[in-house]
């Protein structure tokens, strides 16, 4: 079973999870998605995540499983959900309790295939201050360098997204947000088989933070799209 998993973790925070509302678009779902809930594989199903069970709903990681089936449909696709809404990345820092909870959970379901790639968004709460927009790239790269070498997976793509641009109209003041945007997409630069996905045009649920169920599809696919990309370059680097 080892040999036929393709794994994937899901981290970072609440539009990672997932918040559009569920009965907005066509449920998805695939026998050969599964995530991984309590230790076990069971069939994937929206929402993904359980870290607000009140608000959890639809994220970019089912589109982004169904996408990648789209080129293998015999591969088999497992979800591993970690996201935690509101959280900033000092938590998903080494050593910090999301990190330390994440590696755990991958440990353990990767007794069961293969880590395939890391799925990340995040920023919204590092972008308060301008210290810690700033501070992100560096900080995130740091992460993701110890991330892989903890995983043992040091050539595992990581897939990072933008932050929507309807942020700026979020009440509770996310004024950096297009320092983190460009840190984001700086890292490609820097972190080898790094992807930054762009959220041009997509849109919020009318909060300003969260992606609408629709939006959160698209952004999916996208993601998707990303990763063959990143991960073509990796067969030729192979070659």
């Amino acid at each position: 079973m080892k040999s036929e998993m393709n794994i994937f973790l899901l981290i970072g925070q609440s539009n990672m999870a997932g918040r559009g509302a569920p009965g907005e678009v066509a449920s998805l779902q695939h026998p050969n998605i599964r995530m991984f809930r309590d230790g076990q594989w069971v069939q994937a199903e929206t929402p993904l995540h359980t870290d607000k069970p009140e608000i959890a709903g639809v994220g970019p990681a089912m589109s982004f499983a169904v996408e990648m089936l789209k080129q293998d449909p015999d591969a088999i696709i497992g979800l591993v959900p970690c996201a935690v809404g509101g959280t900033p990345l000092s938590r998903w820092m080494p050593g910090a309790d999301l990190y330390n909870n994440a590696v755990a959970a991958a440990r353990e379901a990767l007794s069961f295939g293969t880590l395939k790639g890391i799925l990340w968004h995040q920023g919204e709460a590092d972008s308060h201050t301008q210290e810690d927009a700033e501070t992100y790239g560096q900080r995130l790269e740091e992460m993701i360098a110890v991330l892989r070498a903890d995983l043992a997976a040091p050539e595992v793509p990581f897939i990072a997204g933008e932050l929507g641009a309807f942020i700026c109209d979020y009440d509770d003041g996310c004024d950096f947000f297009e320092i983190v945007n460009n840190r984001l997409r700086q890292l490609s630069e820097t972190v080898p088989l790094y992807a930054c996905v762009s959220a041009a045009d997509l849109k919020d649920k009318g909060d300003h933070i969260h992606f609408d169920s629709a939006s959160s599809r698209e952004f999916g696919e996208r993601y998707a799209r990303e990763y063959l990309r990143i991960d073509n370059l990796l067969e030729e680097q192979l070659k």
